[in-house]
């Protein structure tokens, strides 16, 4: 096992998700186009590019979604990028709406029993830690006060629950957007999870994880930014590192809840769907094997616990139609 195994021929690749594209939304879907969130990230930008291949620019129609906490550098890659296709889109600051449902009133009453002293001028993250040690993964609460002090304390569970549960609203707003214009003109909306974010769950439910179709669930990230090159996006979108962009301080997704950088979760990934030893994986890696038995097991625990962000609404009797 090495890295080539997540290689894979772009143009086919392509012409082959453009052909599904193109299936589902004239003869499932029966939709006129699509609507797509684009967040500066590569994955947005991809799968807005597969967009524009399928249908064309003028059938594809963005949104760029950002609020209090988002990057300044987010929204001007996500203009970039709209702007590098040729397709028509809105720029709509959602801070207000979340304001008004008490986002960050509730994210910051949690925040404030571990850190007292804080107020809506510090910044603040959620870091994950513990899995690849053979712990519990358990999360922690990063502050930053205005003098620059970094501080961290133990979320106890009600804290990170209230704390993910406020953040949430922010992917939740997003897609009721993306769902008014879809409604507004006939579209169809694009759900954005590479095959790391689709399998391990990472994603809200009924938030960024709702879509009409899922271009690139099937595709592992490392193979998405190949198809970011392939289609000449912006260099600073094919080398950007993926973050969250959800919280004020800065946050990686592998510090937030991965378990690797993707490049490394990609390899994994693929050695547990392929039936990879643990050996095997550690070589190709350069851990040892207890670290690579961890990063299995890590990744068997999140399929176990988001299991229910991929099922429908259970019925009490099988409906019929």
């Amino acid at each position: 096992m090495d890295r080539s195994v997540l290689n894979i021929d772009a143009p086919a690749a392509v012409q082959s998700i453009r052909d599904v594209l193109l299936d589902s939304l004239s003869k499932q879907l029966r939709k006129r186009g699509l609507v797509i969130a684009i967040s500066g990230g590569v994955d947005s930008a991809v799968c807005a590019s597969l967009c524009v291949e399928a249908v064309g620019a003028k059938k594809v129609f963005g949104l760029l979604l950002p609020e209090t906490d988002s990057a300044s550098e987010s929204l001007t890659l996500g203009k970039e990028v709209a702007e590098y296709l040729n397709i028509d889109y809105e720029v709509h600051n959602i801070s207000s709406t979340l304001e008004g449902i008490g986002c960050y009133q509730w994210r910051d009453e949690a925040i404030r029993r571990v850190f007292p002293d804080y107020t809506e001028v510090w910044k603040s993250k959620i870091a994950i830690s513990g899995g690849l040690e053979g712990q519990f993964n358990h999360f922690k609460l990063i502050v930053q006060s205005p003098d620059g002090e970094l501080m961290e304390g133990k979320l106890r569970l009600k804290d990170y629950l209230q704390i993910v549960a406020a953040t949430n609203y922010k992917q939740r707003i997003r897609k009721t957007i993306e769902y008014f214009h879809a409604d507004r003109l006939n579209y169809a909306v694009i759900g954005t999870p590479n095959r790391l974010e689709y399998d391990q769950g990472f994603f809200v439910k009924n938030g960024d994880g709702s879509a009409d179709i899922k271009p690139i669930a099937h595709l592992y990230k490392t193979q998405v930014y190949t198809l970011a090159h392939y289609f000449g996006l912006p260099e600073e979108v094919c080398s950007a590192v993926p973050t969250t962009d959800t919280y004020s301080l800065s946050q990686g997704q592998d510090e937030f809840y991965f378990s690797l950088p993707y490049d490394k979760m990609d390899l994994a990934l693929w050695g547990l769907n392929h039936s990879i030893s643990p050996a095997g994986l550690a070589s190709c890696l350069d851990m040892d094997e207890a670290m690579a038995e961890a990063v299995y097991a890590d990744i068997r625990a999140k399929r176990r616990a988001t299991t229910y962000l991929h099922r429908r609404p259970l019925l009490m009797e099988a409906v019929e139609f």
